[in-house]
Formats: C-alpha cells, structure tokens, sequence
C-alpha cells in the first residue's frame, strides 16, 4: 500500500518557474530601462543611471515584499478585504488633496510626501481583486443575481470613478474589465453577466465623449498624422521605433528614438523601444515570457481547491495579463494612447513592488494548493471502471 505524506500534500514546493519567470523579467527590465533612460537621466538629472538606481531601490524592496508574500498564509489576507478597498479609495481620494496630490502632464495621479511618491490606482486593481475574491468566497449563493453582486459592482464603480477623475482612462479600463472578469469566472448566470455587461460597454463611449482631450486622443488615434506635432506626436514616435526594429531590431541600447524624440520612453512607452532595439523576434520572445506568467497564475488558480485562493489567483492573474496587453495595443496604436505602465519593466516603484507582492501571493497559493495525490488514482480507478462497463 502506498504511503502518503500528509505534510508533502498540505504545503507543496510552490511554483518556482513563476518566480524564476518574474525575476528574470524584473533584471531585463533594469536593463531597458538603463537604455532607454541614460540619455535623459544625464540630460535631466545629471546622472545616465538616475532612473534605473530608483528601479532597483524598487525591485529590492519589491524582492522583499515578494518573499513575505510567498510565506504569509494567503487565507488571512481575506481578513483584510474592506481594509484594503477602504485604503485604496481613500488614496485615491489624497491625489485629489491640495499639496499631497501631485500633478504631472495635466493628470493628478500620485501622492507625494517630499521625494517619496506612490500611485493608488497600481494599489487598486489589486484591492479591488482581493475584495472581489472574498466577497464572491464568502457568499456563493448570491452570485446568480445582480443584487447579489452589487456590493462588487459597487465597488468597482467607486474605484473606476476616482481613478477617472485623476484623470487615467486606461487604469479605469483595467479595473472596468477585471471587475467583469472576476464576475464572470463567480459562477454569475450568462442573463445576469449580459445584464451589468452592457451598461458597462455603453459607459466606454460615454466616457470618451465626455472629455474633450479623450476626444482629441482619440481622433490622434485614427489618423495621428493629422497632428504630427499635437495629440498625434507619440504615436507617431512610437510607430517609427517599432517600424525600425524590423525582424531582429537595431540592437540593445542603439535606440535613437530615446534620445527624447519619444517621450516616456522608459515609463509607459518602453515597449516601443524595446522593439526597435530587438526587434519583432526579441517582441515575440518577450510576449511568450508574459504568457508563461499568465499561464502559470491561471494554473495555479485551476487547481486551488477552495473558492477564495481560485479567484484570488485569478484575479491577481488577471490584473498583470490585462495590463500587459492594454500598453501593447496602445504602443502599436490598436487603441488610443493612454498612460499605462508595462507592469515588471517600466519605470515606477509603485507599480513594480505591488506586482511583485502579488506574484508572491501567486507563489503562496501554490505551496498551499498542490495537485492532490489522489488524482491519478482516481483517474486509474476511472479507467478500469470504465473498461469494466464496456466489458459487462
């Protein structure tokens, strides 16, 4: 009779190759962000290193945070589903204050204390994805009506509405479509889906209509040519250094549209300079690694055995693959242009610890989900039952 190691089932290894994946992503990201930053941290600061120094501060404190996560018990951070959505909304609330909420470009997106700065909408999506799982774990039964689901949709609009007002289109789209995701993979009816999914397709438009520079934007997206030097410049920008990449790219750290031809370059548009520098194959490389993450935090949520940690993983899954492919689409100019950071490469500390931290849940939703020992023998058993029948 085989023996069993009840200690092996409640604690697994954890999904190493996750970890092994973000990490390499984090280090590649220093590395673009050194090339497409050098040029103007020594024009700007001074100092050709200015921004990557600050990326690494982040990716060490981010590697802290990671390696918590990975040992802290998911299951307690279910205790902390309306603390994290109140302290999210309420830092949303701060960018909004007077002499605490900074303005750059005409957005008022972060918070700054002297030199420190963080933005709350990074902080959100995640909040708002923890809160999710909870209360969907928590009450079940209530997910096959839209009253049932109020409490979530409520507070995704709260969320979505601070982040637009800041104003960032593109993070309210984020947390528009991880709301609807998360629903969706509830358990929710396909009338009750098609019921909340409609208003919030309408609301797209709506919200484009209301702003006259979304409008501009949008208007630089069909035919940015018409504006070269206005609303249409960095798309343009970005365009040509994708287009000059070719196959194979110019190589590491030879980009000339960096050299402040196309600004955020290191930030929400790094991914054009990425391809010009390696080019459509080195692109396709990176898209691969992304897909492996997405892969294995989806993976990792299949085989949770209990509701929280399925939608949890899920959630956190969700957040990181839907912002990856929104700056894709904008950098390519699929859809209007929109601040978006490239989540483990771009510049910005907050957005890279709060991605890391939640790679580390991922990880620990793995330790403490491993695929049951009983799998295989079930599906034996299943088998010969199975040739028992057609025998009999």
């Amino acid at each position: 009779m085989k023996t069993i190691n009840v200690r092996a089932v409640a604690r697994g290894k954890g999904d190493i190759p996750l970890l092994v994946c973000v990490c390499a992503m984090v280090v590649f990201g220093c590395v673009m962000i050194y090339s497409a930053s050098s040029y103007v941290g020594e024009v700007q600061y001074g100092d050709s290193l200015y921004f990557v120094k600050k990326q690494i501060l982040g990716a060490v404190a981010g590697g802290a945070v990671m390696a918590f996560f990975c040992i802290f018990p998911y299951r307690k951070l279910e205790k902390f589903r309306y603390a994290a959505l109140i302290v999210s909304a309420a830092l949303l609330a701060l960018v909004f204050v007077p002499g605490i909420g900074v303005t750059n470009y005409g957005a008022t997106r972060w918070i700054g204390f002297g030199s420190f700065t963080i933005q709350p909408s990074e902080i959100a999506k995640y909040a708002y994805a923890l809160f999710a799982a909870a209360y969907f774990a928590k009450n079940p039964h209530k997910v096959k009506t839209v009253k049932g689901v109020l409490p979530v949709l409520g507070a995704g609009a709260l969320l979505c509405v601070l982040v637009i007002l800041e104003p960032n289109m593109s993070i309210t789209m984020c947390i528009g479509i991880l709301m609807l995701a998360l629903i969706f993979l509830s358990g929710t009816n396909l009338k009750t889906f098609a019921f909340i999914l409609i208003p919030c397709a309408l609301a797209v438009p709506a919200l484009i209509i209301a702003e006259p520079y979304r409008l501009k934007r949008l208007s630089a997206f069909l035919d940015p040519w018409s504006s070269p030097l206005g609303e249409g410049y960095q798309l343009i920008q970005s365009l040509y250094a994708l287009g000059n990449g070719g196959m194979f790219g110019v190589g590491l750290f030879n980009s000339t549209q960096k050299y402040r031809f196309l600004p955020f370059a290191e930030s929400d548009f790094i991914l054009s300079v990425m391809g010009e520098e390696l080019g459509f194959v080195g692109l396709m490389l990176f898209f691969a690694a992304c897909a492996f993450i997405v892969w294995r935090g989806l993976k990792i949520a299949r085989r949770c055995n209990e509701r929280f940690g399925y939608l949890l993983a899920a959630g956190f899954t969700l957040v990181y693959g839907i912002q990856v492919v929104v700056n894709a689409l904008v950098v390519s100019g699929t859809i209007p242009p929109t601040g978006l950071p490239l989540p483990l490469i771009s510049s910005g500390n907050t957005s890279l610890i709060i991605t890391m931290a939640s790679m580390g849940v991922l990880f620990n939703i793995s330790r403490s989900c491993p695929p049951s020992p009983y799998a295989g023998t079930a599906r034996r058993k299943s088998s010969v039952n199975n040739k028992n029948s057609r025998a009999v």
